[in-house]
């Protein structure tokens, strides 16, 4: 594939935009680190993936899982992977979402340990931070309460780093019924926030936890904290008035991950 302007390089393209993405039920997944992970945990997602002939060589693995999961592999020009997206590295897909429900965490066979949800968190690369944070640290799944960035935008595609397809990110999910689905799991819930009542290294964290985080700039409102158990604030020993949002939630995660692995 060798013209910018043809109607499928502009199709990809115009998946940049929300309304775009939701009419078509597809999204993209741009660079060769977020594609690896995409065709390789989820191939059932992909639909297409595209690379320029360099990076068909530099990435053979991606090629290869591709193939062997029978995804359509396109080769472009250097030129059509910069007009599907200027952000691609030579390796894009295109990938349909997955049709997961906060339900499904608490219905299989095995209760969650750790969860974190997101309270009208808007900046994409805040959200993809945490994420890929939740992966790392072993969480069992992701909820994106309604009116949080969508998970499909694709600089939170990029911010996870093919952590959104490690594991489950639900979106618009309802924090009053995840709560109470969670307790009924056998949770206990925290809520993040500087005004906490509870320090973190008080928190009884050997608990399985749904962890709430709230929005950049305004943190939880109060009705937010209410559904929760507790109010934790990481404690500040330099001079920083405040961690940011993705910092503040991978220390919270990680914090619960090393207690339940100690308990």
């Amino acid at each position: 594939m060798a013209n910018p302007r043809a109607d499928r390089v502009r199709a990809v393209a115009a998946l940049a935009r929300a309304s775009v993405r939701t009419r078509r039920g597809q999204f993209r997944v741009e660079g060769p680190q977020a594609v690896r992970e995409a065709v390789r945990f989820a191939p059932e997602l992909v639909r297409d993936v595209y690379l320029s002939v360099a990076a068909a060589q530099r990435y053979p693995e991606i090629t290869d899982d591709a193939s062997t999961a029978g995804v359509h592999t396109h080769l472009c020009s250097p030129d059509v992977l910069t007009a599907m997206s200027p952000d691609a590295q030579g390796v894009l897909a295109v990938a349909r979402p997955d049709e997961a429900a906060a339900a499904d965490l608490f219905s299989s066979g095995r209760p969650p340990q750790l969860l974190a949800a997101l309270a009208q968190v808007r900046d994409p690369g805040n959200a993809g931070t945490v994420i890929r944070a939740a992966d790392a640290a072993g969480a069992d799944g992701v909820l994106l309460s309604a009116g949080s960035v969508d998970r499909h935008n694709p600089k939170v595609v990029r911010s996870t780093a093919g952590s959104l397809f490690h594991l489950p990110v639900i979106p618009g999910v309802d924090l009053a019924e995840a709560t109470a689905a969670a307790r009924s799991a056998g949770m206990q819930v925290l809520a993040a926030d500087g005004a906490g009542q509870t320090g973190l290294d008080d928190a009884d964290l050997a608990r399985p936890t749904l962890w709430v985080f709230g929005n950049e700039a305004h943190g939880l409102g109060a009705a937010e904290r209410e559904l929760a158990d507790a109010v934790v604030r990481i404690p500040i020993h330099g001079h920083a008035e405040s961690l940011n949002l993705a910092m503040a939630a991978t220390v919270c995660l990680y914090s619960s991950a090393r207690a339940l692995q100690a308990s």
